[in-house]
């Protein structure tokens, strides 16, 4: 190292590390650690010498073998969201700190989140599908038509994403009434009354083995009729053979950016639904969205280079509960 100055390396493969990492973010790492380190995936040789690392989507996983070959590795910086697939009880073992740019990521998600919700409130994919099936002659009457002005929502998992949907939510002129089911959090409700209750319900919690189908068969029954269900957290968290009879009988609605299994594979009924809707896990930072995470392991770093509070770190005793 020069001047005390960390070494950077990363574990991206080129394509990714120059969308997450373009020229100005590289040339700002620079200002404040080895302008040698380099934003594409090392060998051992570049690992040897790195003091942090950058890792993403793709990125092999931290076994003890893999740290092996860093010796000098003091961070590991997560220019994505979960770190569950990446860490090992090696990296606690080793006392390195570990920082994920979940945060960042949650802006995108939850603004995906939030328009699925607009959606729904409308019931625009029952709608458009009546459309499509009868022409004009389809088209709901005034009357039948449904807005989403004081629509009840309930809010699975007070996460980060959970909160900024929450948030959106409270600061819409839409006077909706939000229920929420957290086990950590104030205020909430148990999942039949949530279920019960509300008219789309939205799913921000981790993939855990007591989250696994929280949406089994007896709660998807209890959504009133002509209810949403928004996934954009892990299709683990409903039973998809429970969704897909609602949906199918015309009952429930729903979006789903993930489900189980992932990809559904084809011929799947919930693809052919018309009132139901499944994307390509895209809800995260995509495309030109991904130099946001790019920017926060960047600032995140220059703050672990100054002595200042990281405000992505991820605490192994806290693991368990994370998404």
């Amino acid at each position: 190292m020069s001047d005390g100055a960390p070494v950077v390396v990363t574990a991206l493969d080129p394509e990714t590390a120059a969308a997450v990492l373009p020229r100005d973010l590289r040339e700002r790492l620079g200002e404040f650690t080895e302008p040698g380190g380099s934003v594409a995936r090392e060998g051992p040789a570049g690992l040897a010498r790195a003091d942090l690392l950058i890792t993403g989507w793709g990125s092999p996983v931290l076994t003890e073998e893999f740290l092996a070959a860093a010796p000098r590795l003091r961070g590991v910086f997560h220019a994505a969201g979960s770190v569950k697939g990446l860490v090992t009880p090696a990296v606690w073992e080793r006392g390195i700190v570990v920082s994920s740019a979940a945060e960042a990521n949650a802006g995108p998600v939850s603004d995906y989140a939030f328009a699925l919700i607009t959606l729904a409130a409308k019931r625009a994919l029952a709608t458009a599908a009546a459309y499509e099936a009868y022409g004009r002659e389809g088209w709901p009457g005034f009357r039948e038509r449904r807005g989403g002005d004081g629509l009840t929502i309930g809010v699975i998992g007070a996460s980060r994403i959970g909160r900024k949907v929450m948030d959106r939510l409270r600061a819409s002129d839409a006077g909706y009434r939000i229920l929420l089911h957290d086990p950590y959090a104030a205020g909430s409700v148990d999942l039949e009354t949530l279920c019960g209750k509300s008219s789309i319900i939205t799913l921000h919690a981790p993939e855990l083995p007591e989250t696994r189908h929280l949406l089994n068969a007896e709660r998807l029954a209890l959504i009133p009729d002509g209810g949403t269900v928004v996934n954009t957290a892990r299709g683990s968290l409903i039973d998809t053979d429970a969704l897909t009879r609602e949906c199918a009988s015309g009952r429930l609605d729903a979006f789903l950016d993930v489900t189980e299994p992932e990809p559904l594979e084809q011929g799947h009924p919930l693809l052919a639904l018309p009132n139901v809707m499944v994307t390509p896990h895209i809800v995260g930072a995509q495309g030109s969205e991904v130099r946001r995470l790019g920017a926060w392991v960047v600032e995140e770093i220059e703050r672990w280079v100054r002595g200042l509070p990281l405000l992505g770190r991820v605490e192994g005793s806290e693991l368990h509960r994370l998404a």
